[in-house]
């Protein structure tokens, strides 16, 4: 097996043009240097403002493989905090999300902290008195993440002191999350309900890669899409679908209608499909939703919001949007073949309950571990994982459409079926990986001219 810890050039011969190396998907020390270099460099997707509404709130995830708390101090103020007690490092909160009241206490030894992180009392203080610890890390408290931003109302993180600026790193694909907040008559999202979570037995990439693959529904999904429309095919053209027809059987359209669609690509690796229309386009009228609409932002402006139907924005690595429905997936890698996905609904605060009701529909009979399309889309990432271990071929093809025009281009918009989203991915991850590997270079040769000074 190839060795690549320390070895940025065969980190980057990994990575063609119009083609990978199957071990970005499969190889141990790829994982591992990802998540050193790209996902601690990324700014990664934390959680939503509306999961710590109250002071005291919190949500526990990890951040490029480090244990993070989102939470909302006494000011109501949210911060980020390394999810570590100062002392002996064991974990404060173990919970997924909950309250912690006023502050928090390490379970080991009782060390108690401030919602911002600061050390609120220890026992025996006095016993620390005429040692050196008040000059000592352990002495300041809970660490901070650094780099936050929350931006209208999704709060992501950067874990690495270098890196990308916020708007830098996302620019104008900012737009997918104005479009979604801008849908709410009163302007603000709420989260509504927990996470459906569930393990995929693949690497992250495959899953993120196939949001913008819009040559797989009609084949992945024949099953379940392809049934759907079968069962409706007979049905007067004007007869009112259910829901569930009208989520389902645009899944089963033909190459045509995803390849008009669109796809458009940003630099370091976003993307969104559905530049013209997409599979959410066509659902019935809520005339009280867009009365409403109308009523917030004039009938002009109300009418281009929902006109803007994305299908799947991915806001690389770590996050999926979508816009139309109001759903999200969030992407929590545990090792080269297993990653955790999220899914969490939004409810559009102003708007009438059917708009949540189809949010609710959608993602249980298409993201939950229960649904039916999901399942379709787990059995090809699993195939895909263990295929991959064969030699017979030790590069992906990711040569669909591709125009050497593309290469650094910072935006770009072409047919639906082309592969440049994942060309993109890559291009990003490439970058990201070699700077993270230079600035650890570079900060290993200064550590040593030190010691040797």
């Amino acid at each position: 097996m190839a060795t690549y810890l320390d070895k940025p050039a065969a980190v980057a011969a990994l990575i063609r043009d119009d083609e990978v190396h199957r071990d970005v998907y499969t190889h141990p020390e790829i994982f591992t240097l990802e998540m050193r270099h790209l996902w601690s460099r990324a700014w990664i997707y934390i959680g939503h403002e509306s999961q710590v509404a109250k002071p005291g709130d919190y949500v526990t995830v990890d951040l490029a493989g480090q244990p993070v708390i989102l939470i909302r101090h006494a000011d109501g103020a949210v911060h980020v905090l390394h999810n570590r007690c100062a002392h002996k490092g064991a974990k404060l909160l173990t919970q997924a999300c909950g309250n912690t009241g006023r502050f928090m206490r390490c379970p080991y030894h009782a060390w108690s902290y401030r919602t911002d992180g600061s050390l609120l009392g220890i026992p025996l203080k006095a016993s620390y008195e005429n040692t050196r610890f008040g000059d000592c890390d352990a002495a300041k408290g809970m660490a901070r993440v650094a780099h936050v931003e929350s931006y209208r109302g999704f709060v992501f993180a950067r874990l690495s002191a270098d890196g990308p600026g916020f708007r830098e790193f996302f620019g104008d694909s900012l737009s997918s999350i104005d479009n979604m907040v801008d849908r709410a008559p009163e302007g603000e999202l709420v989260m509504a309900g927990g996470a459906l979570r569930y393990l995929h037995n693949c690497n992250w990439k495959m899953f993120i890669e196939n949001l913008n693959d819009t040559m797989h529904p009609m084949v992945a999904h024949e099953s379940s899409a392809g049934t759907a429309k079968q069962l409706w095919k007979d049905k007067p053209a004007d007869e009112p679908k259910p829901m569930a027809i009208e989520q389902f059987v645009p899944f089963a359209s033909d190459y045509k209608f995803f390849d008009d669609m669109g796809v458009r690509v940003f630099a370091n690796g976003h993307s969104y499909t559905g530049v013209n229309f997409s599979i959410h386009s066509k659902y019935s009228a809520v005339p009280e939703y867009e009365a409403a609409l109308v009523a917030r932002h004039g009938e002009e402006r109300a009418h281009a919001i929902l006109r803007e139907a994305r299908h799947n924005t991915v806001y690389y690595p770590s996050l999926t949007i979508k816009g139309a429905i109001q759903a999200i997936r969030v992407v929590r890698p545990l090792g080269p073949d297993r990653t955790i996905i999220e899914s969490y609904t939004f409810r559009l605060k102003g708007a009438p309950p059917p708009l949540h009701q189809r949010t609710m529909t959608y993602s249980r009979l298409i993201n939950s571990p229960m649904s039916v399309v999901g399942h379709d889309d787990l059995h090809a990432y699993r195939s895909m994982q263990e295929g991959l271990a064969s030699t017979g071929n030790e590069w992906v093809s990711l040569h669909r459409d591709f125009d050497p025009a593309e290469i650094g281009a910072a935006e770009r918009t072409v047919r639906g079926t082309s592969e440049i989203s994942m060309r993109n991915q890559f291009r990003a991850w490439s970058q990201l990986m070699a700077e993270g590997m230079r600035a650890d270079a570079a900060g290993t040769q200064r550590q040593s001219r030190e010691l040797q000074s």
